[in-house]
C-alpha cells in the first residue's frame, strides 16, 4: 500500500512537472494585464508603461495597464491579489505598499503573503520639489518659511500612507516645522494640482517630477538620496542642503498574485532583466532619476519584509494618523 501511494506521489510530481515545463513554453499564449494601484500620471505609471512597452516587444504578446487607484494604493493592490494565479495578472506596486500594514489594520490582504515577489523594476530617490511662486530656492529658505507661517503651507501626496506622506512627516520631525498634508489619488493629481499652484509642496519620486522640474514648472530644492541624482547633478543631496539624515528613497516592482506557476515568474523575472538591460530602458530611468535596480525573487521578498518592519517604525515614531 506505502509503496503505491509513494509511486502515485512520484507519477503526481512527475505530471506537475511537465505541466509546468509546458506551462513555460507556451506563456504568454494571450495578454497578460498589468495593476497599477494609482491614476495614470503618477511615478508608477512612469515605469510601468515604458517597461511593458518593452515586454512586449520581447514576449509577443500585448500587456494592458490597468489603473486602479484609492487608499493609498491598497485599492488597487487588494484588487490584484484577489486575481487569479494563471500567470496572466501581474502587479507593480511600490514602497507605498510596505508602509501600508502599519497605516490600514483591516487590510483584506497581506502583501508578504498573497502576492508573489517577481523583482524590483525601478528604484529612484525623492525629491522635495516647491511651485515656483513659492519663495524658497534653498532647501533652508522652506525651513524658514515653514517655521515661520506654521500650519499654513501645504504638502500633496499620493494618498494616505504612500512614501510621499511618509517623507513628508519624517520632513516634518526632522525640521520641527507644521505644514498641512492634502492627500490625493496618486501623485498624478497630486502633481496637477501641484503644478497649478493649489498645493506649494512635495516630497516626490523623480518618476513623476522629473519633467516638471526640467521644463521648470517645479522648483527643485533637494533629493532624499545618499548622492546626486545623475539626471539633475546640480540638485544638492538633502544633508548637503542642511537637512542630514533625511534619505527616502522609493522603489517599484513587479508581483504576481498567489498560486501563480513558478515557472511563469521566473520567465517574468529574466523577461524585466533583460528590459532593464536594454538602452531604451536604460535612457528612460536616467531622465527620471533611477539608477537600474537588480533585485528578484526571494531576495526581493527578503527585501519587502525589511521595509514593513522599517517603515512601521517610521509610522510609530512620528505618530502618523490616517485623515478621516
Amino acid at each position: 500500500m506505502h509503496t503505491m501511494k509513494r509511486s502515485l506521489l512520484l507519477a503526481a510530481a512527475g505530471l506537475f512537472a511537465i505541466c509546468s515545463a509546458a506551462t513555460a513554453q507556451t506563456w504568454p499564449s494571450k495578454p497578460i494585464t498589468f495593476v497599477v494601484p494609482f491614476p495614470a500620471g503618477g511615478g508608477t505609471d512612469a515605469f510601468a508603461r515604458p517597461l511593458a512597452a518593452q515586454l512586449e516587444t520581447q514576449i509577443g504578446q500585448r500587456i494592458i495597464i490597468e489603473n486602479r487607484g484609492g487608499a493609498g494604493g491598497t485599492v488597487g493592490a487588494s484588487y490584484a491579489a484577489k486575481q487569479p494565479g494563471d500567470g496572466y495578472t501581474f502587479f507593480i506596486g511600490a514602497a507605498h505598499h510596505a508602509i501600508a500594514p502599519a497605516l490600514y489594520p483591516r487590510l483584506d490582504y497581506d502583501i508578504l503573503k498573497d502576492l508573489i515577489p517577481v523583482g524590483v523594476i525601478s528604484e529612484p530617490p525623492q525629491v522635495i520639489v516647491v511651485h515656483p511662486k513659492v519663495p524658497a530656492n534653498t532647501l533652508q529658505e522652506l525651513i524658514a518659511l515653514a517655521k515661520a507661517q506654521p500650519g499654513k503651507l501645504n504638502f500633496a501626496s499620493a494618498g494616505n500612507g504612500t512614501t510621499h506622506h511618509l517623507a513628508g512627516e519624517l520632513f516634518l520631525l526632522l525640521t520641527g516645522t507644521k505644514v498641512t498634508h492634502v492627500p490625493y489619488r496618486g501623485a498624478g493629481p497630486a502633481m496637477q494640482d501641484l503644478v497649478a499652484g493649489h498645493v506649494q509642496i512635495m516630497f516626490d519620486g523623480f518618476g513623476s517630477s522629473a519633467g516638471q522640474i526640467a521644463g521648470n514648472a517645479l522648483r527643485g530644492l533637494a533629493v532624499a538620496s545618499a548622492k546626486r541624482a545623475d539626471a539633475f547633478p546640480n540638485l544638492p543631496t538633502a544633508a548637503e542642503a542642511g537637512l542630514p539624515g533625511y534619505e527616502v528613497a522609493t522603489w517599484y516592482a513587479a508581483w504576481a498574485p498567489k498560486g501563480a506557476p513558478a515557472p511563469v515568474v521566473e520567465r517574468m523575472q529574466k523577461e524585466i532583466q533583460t528590459a532593464l538591460a536594454t538602452k531604451t530602458i536604460q535612457d528612460a530611468w536616467t531622465r527620471n532619476g533611477s539608477p537600474i535596480p537588480n533585485l528578484y525573487g526571494a531576495d526581493f521578498g527578503k527585501f519587502v519584509a525589511s521595509e514593513v518592519a522599517r517603515w512601521g517604525k517610521v509610522v510609530h515614531d512620528a505618530n502618523v494618523k490616517l485623515e478621516q
